[in-house]
């Protein structure tokens, strides 16, 4: 999935030099960042296929497997922001060099891990790690191209990174679980990380950018952060011993305590995390709350949908990355299609029809069974999913940022990547809990030992059932969207005011 991280206002951005130090070109400097953000992205995608094997290594439960992904998620969302401004103040290149530091030992320690606990904690500190990477990295790319046909040129290798590495992220997860082990989709990390802080120390020039208020709002990322940790801690908790029980109810309390505090934090510090008057605008509040829903029923199909292939049709890691690259394949068609479509017969239409086919796409998946097949079943469901993903990604980041002042279209932007995160970490976490409680039902339903077909059915049951409620999660967004958004929030787009390049 693209990765879209804040843009940092022109206007704190000093000028461009022509050559980086020592006589390097820029284009020298784009490719050291580039690499560190196609590490960055490439573990969102490498770890899914290694799921089943990371699970039998570390004795991973179903409902704890879910960590794997949501303490990345959860960190990584819960600090872009500060990440962003910590960059503009402190330096780019010093955030740069930082963020790589962290993601790649953090990558050395996960492939360590002897059990999941250990795992989970060093996922976060790789969140952490990419979230200053990330705004850094394209800072100093705006940093260094003026506005132009380079500048152009620089921004559309920046948004190729993200759809190569989740489909090359598929692939090698694929070959490095299958030919050496699941913990080679960390170690991988470790030389391409020693080699970018290596050559950003000698060839990336330092920038920094002008602030009103020099200052980091640490608490508001502290406590966003631990309140949404605490809310999905509670979910998952549920799963196994229920909404009522006492630390269910206790990490529900610290997570509705942590999330207030967030608000107020925000309300009165002077450089605030997230302006809340931002929200004002209708069109952005609109799209992130859309989007919200949308990523709750993605991240699901991705988690489940991995582990579908490997348990059920018995698909070895390489060939469950094969089967996936459908779905990097159709978003980017679908994306193409929706730019040329959105003058045509408008972005409310174009996004409609997404989130009707993602939904569709999502129902499709609830028909799943042990004895499925993947060009019958699973290929066509992809396909359709895929396809309504990429005609909603598009015309849904045009309105979330569309409209918004050049002051803010830094905050706008990470604001929209942030509630992709969150919402990815919030679904996950409930359609793990409902996939768990379904299946222990069916089970326990049966009176007897399960046999291995009994264990393979119960677990598809659990599967479908959060397809049904993912498919729920999108038909939330589709209603929140069409209610919410007005022909004026989407004219500047439709009159051409806005550029459509494949690269927004």
């Amino acid at each position: 999935m693209a990765i879209d991280v804040p843009v940092r206002s022109a206007d704190s951005l000093p000028e461009p030099d022509e050559a980086a130090p020592h006589g390097f070109s820029r284009w020298w400097i784009l490719a050291i960042v580039c690499l560190a953000q196609f590490m960055v992205v490439l573990d969102a995608t490498i770890v899914n296929v290694a799921m089943p094997r990371i699970q039998d290594g570390l004795n991973l439960t179903q409902a704890n497997l879910q960590w794997v992904i949501n303490s990345y998620t959860l960190v990584f969302g819960g600090f872009l922001l500060l990440g962003g401004r910590a960059a503009d103040l402190l330096g780019r290149k010093r955030l740069f060099i930082a963020g790589v530091v962290v993601f790649t030992v953090a990558s050395l320690v996960n492939g360590l891990a002897t059990n999941g606990e250990m795992l989970i904690i060093a996922r976060g500190f790789q969140g952490l790690g990419g979230a200053l990477v990330s705004p850094a990295a394209l800072s100093i790319i705006l940093a260094s191209f003026a506005e132009g046909p380079d500048r152009t040129k620089a921004l559309g290798v920046w948004g190729a990174i993200a759809a190569g590495g989740s489909a090359f992220g598929l692939l090698l997860g694929g070959v490095l679980t299958e030919q050496l082990s699941w913990e080679w989709i960390f170690f991988v990390n470790v030389p391409i990380g020693a080699a970018t802080i290596l050559a950003a120390m000698r060839i990336v020039p330092e920038s920094r950018g002008e602030a009103e208020h020099r200052s980091f709002d640490i608490g508001g990322a502290v406590t966003v952060t631990a309140g949404l940790i605490s809310l999905v801690y509670a979910i998952v908790y549920a799963s196994e011993h229920g909404f009522t029980s006492d630390r269910t109810i206790g990490f529900g309390i610290a997570a509705l305590i942590l999330l207030t505090t967030f608000v107020l934090i925000e309300l009165r510090h002077k450089a605030p995390l997230v302006r809340l008057d931002i929200f004002k605008m209708r069109s952005l509040a609109i799209a992130n709350v859309m989007m919200l829903f949308v990523l709750a029923g993605m991240f699901g199909l991705f988690f489940f949908s991995s582990l579908y292939v490997q348990r059920v049709l018995g698909y070895e890691p390489l060939q469950a990355g094969l089967a996936f690259l459908p779905v990097t394949l159709a978003i980017i068609v679908a994306s193409g299609l929706s730019i040329a479509l959105m003058p045509k017969i408008g972005v409310k239409v174009v996004t409609t029809i997404g989130l009707v086919l993602t939904a569709v796409g999502l129902l499709m998946w609830t028909q799943m069974g042990v004895d499925s097949t993947y060009v019958a079943n699973v290929l066509p469901a992809i396909v359709v999913f895929a396809l309504g993903m990429g005609m909603v990604f598009v015309p849904a980041t045009l309105i979330a940022t569309t409209g918004v002042s050049e002051a803010d279209s830094g905050l706008a932007s990470g604001i929209f990547n942030t509630s992709q995160q969150i919402g990815g970490a919030l679904g996950l976490a409930i359609l793990s809990t409902v996939a768990v409680r379904t299946t222990d039902a069916h089970l326990e339903e049966l009176g007897r030992q399960p046999s291995p077909r009994d264990l393979l059915v119960g677990m598809v049951e659990g599967f479908d059932r959060a397809y049904l409620v993912a498919a729920g999660f999108v038909l939330i967004a589709l209603v929140i969207f069409v209610i919410g958004i007005r022909k004026q929030d989407v004219a500047k787009i439709e009159s051409g005011e806005v550029a459509l390049t494949p690269g927004i």
